[in-house]
């Protein structure tokens, strides 16, 4: 048998091997709400192909690809626990397990590592909790399919009911049509059809009723069956207290903003301060994509180095707010054709660290450039240390960190020499670490991040709303601290 022949026969096997993996992962997922991963990325509804390169980019990462002759006995391993809601990285209890020097079983390591998750210890699935999309712009159908793609075990969120103002005729037609294709995300996942007389969208079996109002104060939305749902708004119309309690309506208990928020509104990045909104809070905000993207770099490396001060200056993808030839806008600069020009503006991103780090004393600057590319962009972020450290230091850290910490889901990193903006679209990390961009001298680091500041931010955005509605399962094993 030839080299050639031999690699062909491997990756057959890993084919089949793939293959056998995806009823397990969708049964676990459909029956028990449990949710496969490796390192942070789903596997469910993966293909086959889709699962071995999941596998493979660990190579990027931790030095050696994991395959999945490794990965396969511990999901059999699951499937024979009785197992509740949860979230289960296989990659980590690879990991894990090759560390372990007691010479355990695959099954009884298994078990071990996910006692939280089973028998008497597992979270009773619940009914569900419904939720209302205000607005259906660029990040509103992005999050609706991130809802879809969730809703398979029927005990998650539920997209219920979209607002929007009316179009015209045809109006539901042409909003299920940007549903089902976009020019940068591609195809949607599945099956959309519509019902115009009882102006509702159908989506993987999903009924989306869909609401023309002008105002909030319009929708009473137990008139629909929708009852203590959570609402996203965004339209970013209103951004302060006053104007998002219009949304506390009949049938919303809940008002998540997808901008920053003003005033006294709680400006929240998953995996950073979640954990600080209070269960009786009705009103907060998912600041804005580029908070999302620097905040949880910013606190891997105070926690670690200790920051003095710090700029970030965001290269950013040009958006809806700007006009596509030059016209009338009232920002400066923004009138300018945005497909043609890098555009000068302004961002408050710096600003925002704050409400989501109140504990760093550092001093943040922020500038920003809009150019010409539709989606995903970078944030420079320079840093001055309270020690010193060098390059191969920092770079190692923030790997490790994007493994096995508890901001893996929010920061990823990527080794290869030749990524460019595009490889990002579609990234489900809040932003990603550049290493071979990384710089270091001294007390100085300056991190490159990319993120797609459309799907990315939608995913945290999803992560909150997981939260603060009680179906963000545990994660195992669980993240190092």
């Amino acid at each position: 048998m030839t080299v050639n022949d031999d690699s062909f026969t491997h990756w057959k096997n890993r084919e089949e091997i793939a293959e056998s993996m995806i009823p397990i992962i969708g049964k676990l997922h459909r029956e028990r709400d449990v949710t496969v991963l490796v390192h942070s990325r789903s596997l469910v509804n993966k293909s086959v192909v889709s699962i071995l390169k999941t596998h493979r980019f660990a190579r990027q990462i931790a030095g050696e690809e994991l395959s999945v002759t490794e990965t396969l006995p511990f999901l059999k391993a699951l499937a024979a626990l009785d197992l509740g809601p949860s979230q289960i990285d296989l990659g980590m209890l690879a990991a894990t397990y090759k560390a372990d020097d007691r010479g355990l079983s695959v099954e009884a390591f298994t078990a071990e590592a996910v006692a939280g998750a089973t028998g008497a210890n597992k979270i009773e699935r619940g009914e569900g909790r419904d939720v209302v999309l205000y607005g259906f712009g660029r990040i509103g159908r992005l999050v609706a399919r991130l809802l879809i793609e969730k809703s398979g075990s029927g005990n998650g969120l539920r997209l219920r009911a979209i607002v929007v103002r009316s179009g015209g005729e045809q109006d539901i037609v042409k909003r299920a049509s940007l549903l089902r294709r976009d020019s940068i995300h591609g195809q949607f996942q599945g099956t959309i059809t519509v019902d115009e007389a009882s102006s509702t969208i159908f989506a993987n079996g999903n009924a989306i009723k869909v609401i023309y109002a002008n105002d909030p104060s319009e929708v009473d939305y137990t008139a629909y069956g929708i009852k203590n749902a959570i609402l996203i708004d965004n339209t970013g119309k209103w951004r302060d207290r006053e104007g998002l309690s219009k949304h506390l309506r009949p049938g919303v208990d809940k008002v998540v903003l997808t901008a920053p928020g003003k005033g006294d509104v709680p400006n929240i990045v998953h995996g950073v301060n979640h954990d600080t909104i209070k269960p009786d809070e009705q009103i907060l905000s998912c600041a804005s994509c580029t908070t999302n993207a620097i905040v949880p770099p910013l606190k891997a490396m105070d926690d670690e180095y200790g920051v003095q001060r710090g700029h970030v200056e965001t290269v950013h993808s040009f958006t809806n707010d700007q006009n596509l030839l030059d016209n009338y806008h009232k920002s400066e600069r923004r009138g300018r054709s945005a497909p043609l020009n890098m555009v000068i503006t302004e961002t408050g991103a710096a600003s925002a660290v704050a409400k989501a780090l109140p504990d760093l004393k550092a001093r943040i600057t922020g500038s920003s450039i809009r150019v010409p590319v539709p989606d995903v962009s970078i944030a420079i972020l320079n840093l001055q240390l309270k020690r010193e450290a060098t390059r191969e230091e920092v770079h190692d850290y923030l790997r490790e960190v994007s493994l096995t910490s508890p901001l893996r889901r929010q920061i990823d990193f990527i080794t290869a020499p030749d990524a460019v903006s595009s490889d990002f679209i579609g990234s489900r990390h809040a932003s990603i670490v550049d290493a071979g961009a990384l710089k270091v001298e001294g007390d100085n680091a300056i991190l490159y991040l990319w993120y797609d500041n459309e799907f990315g931010y939608s995913c945290q955005v999803i992560r909150v709303v997981q939260h603060v509605s009680g179906v963000e399962y545990p994660t195992y094993p669980a993240p190092a601290v």
